[in-house]
């Protein structure tokens, strides 16, 4: 097993799983029309279970190197690649790569069921010399697979089921605290209510957390709504938020918090007057609407430009120019809130 989790499995390992030859396990991972269906389900079986990724570990230790690194995106069935977030990735992972002549390989699959794909089609290609995944769920099986699969990985994001992953990512929890204790503190808000972002995903777990641990050290009674991250599911949220009469708003991101608001006036409900908002991301809406959203700066295009030069070393770049660690998350001040 330990052998298996540093990579060194070889097809020799999978054909005597299977019980055929080398050069039978090679032609059905090349789908190859002479090897029976039969056969390749159970080839591909015997590599799953086994975690072999092809000749990639073999290519690094002869020192060879394609010249890409891919940007992985397990699954694009929530909106991930048109969202801001997904663009701010894509730029701080191109200007590392473009600065160390390295093409980008976008490896996504846009089915929320099978996003292992994603994770399979870099480890049994070859074409990449090392890999960057976000916008992945916690319990996301792929992600496990990948790390100790013997390809160089940087997970984007904080994945505590991974410590031995190599990770970059912020405090959302402490930012999730700062944003809340604002409106409780600077604003005297004492009925809050916090627009979750999608449980599955890290960075919503750690917000929702950050909002009740601020909310109990103030012996504040959190209330939490459903949500995805999206500006409809904020939206939708806005009749919940007006029933229960809450004054103060913390939304797991700047999209939920502009639905919301917009259909809370629509209602007649004013913001901030009646009911203070903040949201999370900063991305560029928060500065755009009426009025101009209260949220947390997440340094997105840094913490990618980070991931990716922290590749450069493990896939034989040892002369990069050095990048600057990420900034921490911080409060922007705007109108939404009263201030």
């Amino acid at each position: 097993m330990a052998e298996r989790a540093a990579g060194k499995v070889t097809l020799k390992d999978v054909a005597e799983r299977v019980g055929v030859s080398i050069s039978a396990v090679s032609l059905a991972l090349k789908d190859h029309p002479r090897i029976a269906e039969d056969t390749k389900r159970r080839v591909q079986l015997a590599v799953d279970e086994l975690g072999y990724v092809g000749n990639i570990a073999g290519r690094a230790l002869r020192g060879k190197r394609v010249g890409a690194i891919a940007l992985i995106v397990p699954n694009t069935s929530s909106h991930v690649l048109t969202h801001t977030y997904f663009l701010h990735v894509l730029t701080g992972i191109n200007e590392v790569a473009a600065a160390n002549d390295l093409q980008v390989v976008l490896s996504t699959n846009a089915d929320e069921l099978h996003g292992e794909v994603a994770y399979d089609r870099v480890l049994r290609s070859g074409l990449v010399d090392g890999a960057v995944v976000t916008s992945a769920a916690v319990d996301d099986p792929g992600i496990a697979h990948l790390v100790r699969g013997g390809l160089p990985v940087v997970l984007l994001g904080r994945y505590p089921e991974l410590p031995e992953a190599d990770s970059v990512f912020i405090d959302d929890l402490d930012a999730a605290v700062t944003a809340t204790e604002h409106l409780i503190v600077a604003h005297g808000r004492r009925r809050l209510a916090h627009l979750c972002g999608p449980q599955g995903h890290q960075s919503a777990i750690d917000r929702r957390d950050g909002f009740v641990q601020a909310c109990e050290a103030h012996r504040i009674e959190p209330i939490l709504v459903e949500g995805d991250y999206s500006e409809e599911s904020g939206a939708a949220a806005a009749d919940q938020l007006a029933e229960l009469g809450v004054d103060g708003v913390f939304a797991a991101n700047d999209e939920m918090a502009f639905g919301a608001m917009r259909e809370l006036a629509a209602a007649g409900v004013r913001v901030p007057a009646d009911l203070a908002v903040i949201g999370y991301d900063d991305f560029g809406l928060s500065r755009v609407t009426t009025p101009s959203i209260t949220t947390v700066h997440v340094p997105a295009v840094e913490l990618a430009r980070s991931a990716a030069a922290r590749l450069l070393k493990p896939v034989g770049i040892t002369e990069a120019t050095p990048v600057p660690a990420p900034p921490e998350p911080h409060l922007v001040l705007r109108q939404s809130c009263g201030c």
